[in-house]
């Protein structure tokens, strides 16, 4: 629930540009305002969990979760809406590290514990990949609410489930909570994602954008001072130096940034360029959402065979292969295309994101199991804020400038209008008669083709540069060790007399 509604409303888009007459702007603002604080939250919910008990976390993570989801879906404007989604972000920040945390306490064997992560992570991956596919269903028959709804009866049946089945979890010695980091890291993620989806309306060199921009410099730089000062800091800034953590972490980030980059421009293609409704959108999404979850046990079991360098590199390329195929498409490319692109994406983010995971918390204490769930879920949903916020960016200033021979036969306050997203421009096309409005619709598609394309190469960038960081910082041999070989860790091991 938590990881789908990062991708759920990307195929409502278009739906909310036309019923609460957002921006381009405000679209990614949609988007980004749930990753943003369930991203900057995460590591102070992870030690909220080790300290007062993840059984006690999930609960009350769901419950707030639960109250924004109400409140989304009753949003009758575009700040209304991004309020909501702040707040189902908080309790995604409660929810997500505990659910991990809880299978590294409960599974204290080492292979059985590789497979629980394993399907986890192919759960989460799934989530992602499947979002735009239930949300398409649901916009199909029911208001766009009912995207927001659906988490109420999915946040029900966990809390009563969750009270019968899950056992009491805390960390043997839990650090205390860091108010200031947490703030800091909110404060500076915020200033960060605002500065880069403000910047193609407000100028990339205009006085504001460099303002907020040095105002997020310096809050992420007094955070990651104050962390290094700290004795117990939030995040635990030596765990980087170990090459197998950082390099998994740096995997993930790259993947989840590719992949909501490329789900938010291709959302708007399928819809506003090629003309399908939100269900035909949405099921076409599948294709890669199937090779998530074909992939996923596939990685898990190479990494235990040959360790986690070789499926986290080659999910990588996978990845970059797609994205730069996706880059090749012009106005007349069709839904293949797309498809045959985005194939090679799940598949690589399938073969990718167990054995990253796994890296990632067998690097980390079980003491410290909450704070290791949450470094991994920050470095996943820090990876999509900044997908959106940046691609986005590229994007809108690009589409803007592309756009521009085709509203030349319009009044300086269309332009302006139509240059915010393809969905006011296409709106504003259907009411002019004639060449003018088939000029500027032709003209719109054009535009972001082109413009997505540009933004999608950013992406295969940042997944290219992250292979090449796996490829030199995973060691040789980096293997999942073995189970048999594997000692139980006290801290975590259930005491004499109990199941």
């Amino acid at each position: 629930m938590t990881v789908l509604d990062t991708t759920v409303v990307n195929v409502a888009l278009p739906t909310l540009d036309r019923t609460l007459h957002a921006s381009s702007s405000g679209l990614e603002w949609i988007v980004d305002a749930y990753t943003l604080v369930f991203a900057g939250l995460l590591m102070l919910g992870g030690a909220l969990g080790d300290r007062y008990g993840r059984h006690r976390a999930l609960p009350t993570g769901l419950l707030v979760f639960g109250a924004g989801s109400v409140i989304a879906a009753l949003a009758g404007s575009v700040s209304q809406l991004i309020a909501a989604r702040a707040v189902m972000g908080a309790g995604g920040a409660l929810v997500m590290p505990a659910t991990l945390s809880i299978l590294t306490a409960v599974f204290t064997d080492p292979a059985e514990r590789a497979k629980a992560i394993g399907i986890w992570s192919a759960v989460s991956g799934l989530g992602v990949a499947v979002g735009p596919t239930l949300g398409g269903l649901l916009l199909e028959h029911f208001a766009w609410s009912s995207i927001f709804l659906i988490n109420i009866p999915v946040a029900i049946v966990a809390l009563i489930a969750g009270r019968r089945l899950i056992p009491a979890s805390i960390a043997p010695r839990p650090l205390r909570i860091d108010i200031t980091g947490s703030t800091l890291s909110v404060a500076g993620l915020s200033a960060l994602t605002y500065t880069l989806i403000q910047a193609p309306s407000n100028g990339w060199t205009s006085s504001s954008t460099i303002l907020t921009g040095v105002v997020a410099g310096c809050l992420l730089v007094a955070f990651v001072t104050q962390q290094i000062r700290r004795s117990d800091p939030l995040i635990d800034l030596r765990l980087f130096a170990n090459p197998r953590f950082s390099a998994a972490s740096g995997a993930v980030m790259a993947l989840f940034f590719a992949l909501t980059a490329a789900t938010f421009v291709l959302t708007q293609i399928y819809q506003f360029v090629l003309g399908y409704s939100p269900l035909a959108a949405g099921l076409r999404a599948l294709a890669p959402a199937l090779m998530v979850a074909i992939a996923a046990p596939i990685g898990a079991k190479i990494a235990a065979a040959k360790g986690p360098r070789l499926p986290i590199t080659t999910g990588l390329l996978l990845a970059t292969g797609g994205l730069c195929l996706f880059a090749t498409a012009n106005p007349g490319s069709g839904y293949l295309h797309y498809m045959i692109a985005m194939t090679f994406v799940g598949l690589g983010i399938g073969l990718s994101m167990a054995p990253a995971t796994q890296s990632i918390m067998s690097s980390v204490p079980p003491a410290k199991a909450g704070a290791g769930s949450a470094i991994n879920d920050t470095t996943r949903n820090l990876g999509g804020v900044l997908g959106v916020a940046i691609v986005g960016s590229v994007v809108a200033s690009a589409y803007k400038t592309g756009l521009t021979p085709a509203t030349t036969h319009l009044g300086r306050h269309l332009q302006t209008l139509a240059g915010q997203s393809v969905g006011l421009a296409t709106e504003i096309a259907r009411h002019i008669p004639g060449s003018v409005g088939r000029q500027l619709i032709v003209g719109a598609h054009h535009a972001f083709v082109h413009a997505a394309d540009q933004g999608v190469l950013f992406a295969a960038a940042v997944t290219l540069a992250g292979a090449i960081v796996a490829v030199r910082r995973l060691p040789v041999p980096a293997r999942v060790p073995n189970p048999a070989r594997q000692p139980l860790d006290t801290a975590e091991q259930p005491a004499a007399g109990t199941a």
